[in-house]
């Protein structure tokens, strides 16, 4: 009880997440008089981040980050304006095509959120799109990044739970295209109100031909790593690797936009990047040993369980509460705390833990749009020089669409199961 007070009113005074998860574990123990066991919140931490799967994190955040590097995102943007450009609202749709695509080599929304505004709000807003709509949609859209393989919180999942990571990869694909589609049914029945443009610009053949031949190089990441995972010829951890060979292939020998200089900001960044995510684990792993050590997990269980035992009710209550827990609380942080609580939980129920997974995900990254800790609220609004006020105004449709998503990904568990049981049975 003790810990979770400490948790609560440490994240309600705005405390990081990472000094939350390590601080309520430490107060704990203090409380307890069990000192003898400070000694071992060292052994913890590194225990924590001692698993081959989390290979895999370092590896897709440089991959994402050669590809943002390489330019790939401007003829992305080129290529969504040629496929859509010529319906009302044009720019609109490629916004969503882009950030799908990307979503194939990032894996990650903030970083997508930042590529794609920089590019796109501008350019949505000399077309005559209002900014606020400009922002927000490419925020909610960035959301897909997690969703699409290759994810991040997926990886984390998969750790977490034990559920294999290639099989969640397989999971994502059909949501995430789900997620675009209602994005971008969403922005055509806003573009028809409103009464926005259509993109005028024509191509010619040649033209055609490279901007589809730049789309299949962006998806050369995302079909090496499925393909390698799918045949057995490497693990997922061993697919990240491969994937960053690729990308540096791409942004150095393809769009020869690398140079030494910026490779190391773009290592600089990757490690910075990945000692944050594997701190939140570190500490995260002293909070679950707690809990456990407490039994708390066990006793949350059996009370969300005696809530009810039909599984489409418990699946309701569940989708409530992690969409509230994405309000304030950071996705991995949330992922590795609420695994081991929820496994047996659902499991118990009749759940499949890989359509939990992506239930899990999707609940997570809607919070990436929600204040006061949406991540991704804060790097678009900065991108695209408008206000918070302003932009959680504008996301209030993509968020409406997103949460009937995520019902239909809920209560349809084909939509998640179909292509894994395919092709990894």
């Amino acid at each position: 009880m003790i810990a979770i007070i400490v948790f609560i009113l440490m994240l309600a005074i705005g405390v990081p997440i990472v000094f939350v998860l390590g601080l309520v574990g430490l107060s704990q123990i203090l409380v307890s008089g069990e000192t003898g066991f400070l000694m071992m919140i060292p052994a913890r931490m590194f225990g924590g981040i001692d698993n081959f799967a989390l290979v895999a994190i370092p590896a897709f955040i440089l991959a994402g980050e050669l590809m943002n590097a390489g330019g790939i995102t401007d003829k992305l943007v080129e290529f969504g304006n040629l496929i859509v450009g010529r319906f009302r609202g044009g720019l609109g749709y490629a916004n969503v095509i882009v950030s799908m695509l990307l979503a194939g080599s990032t894996g990650a929304a903030a970083s997508e959120a930042s590529a794609v505004g920089t590019v796109m709000i501008p350019a949505m807003q000399k077309a005559g799109y209002d900014k606020q709509f400009a922002a927000a949609l490419t925020s909610t859209a960035a959301t897909m990044g997690p969703i699409i393989p290759p994810s991040m919180p997926f990886i984390v999942y998969g750790f977490a739970g034990g559920v294999s990571v290639g099989a969640l990869f397989l999971a994502g694909i059909i949501p995430g295209i789900l997620v675009g589609l209602s994005l971008m049914f969403m922005v055509g029945l806003l573009s028809w109100r409103r009464k926005y443009p259509i993109w005028k610009v024509k191509y010619n053949f040649n033209q055609m031909m490279e901007l589809f031949g730049h789309a299949l190089i962006s998806l050369s990441v995302p079909v090496i790593i499925l393909g390698g995972i799918i045949t057995g010829v490497f693990t997922p951890s061993e697919a990240a690797c491969i994937a960053v060979f690729v990308a540096l292939a791409i942004a150095g020998l393809v769009y020869r936009r690398l140079s030494f200089k910026l490779l190391g900001e773009l290592l600089l960044t990757t490690g910075v990047r990945t000692a944050v995510i594997l701190l939140v684990v570190a500490t995260a792993s002293i909070f679950g040993w707690v809990l456990a050590a407490k039994n708390v997990p066990h006793q949350l269980g059996e009370w969300i369980f005696g809530l009810s035992t039909n599984k489409y009710v418990l699946l309701l209550i569940l989708n409530l509460f992690l969409l509230f827990i994405g309000t304030f609380m950071d996705s991995l942080a949330s992922i590795i705390i609420l695994t081991p609580i929820f496994l047996p939980v659902i499991q118990k129920a009749g759940i499949d833990p890989l359509h939990f997974g992506v239930i899990f995900v999707m609940n997570v990254v809607i919070g990436l749009n929600t204040p006061p800790v949406g991540v991704c609220l804060y790097v678009t609004s900065t991108v695209g020089n408008i206000s918070l006020e302003s932009l959680i105004r504008g996301i209030v449709p993509f968020f409406i669409s997103m949460l009937a998503t995520l019902l239909i990904v809920t209560y349809v568990p084909p939509v998640s199961l179909w292509i894994p049981g395919l092709l990894m049975p």
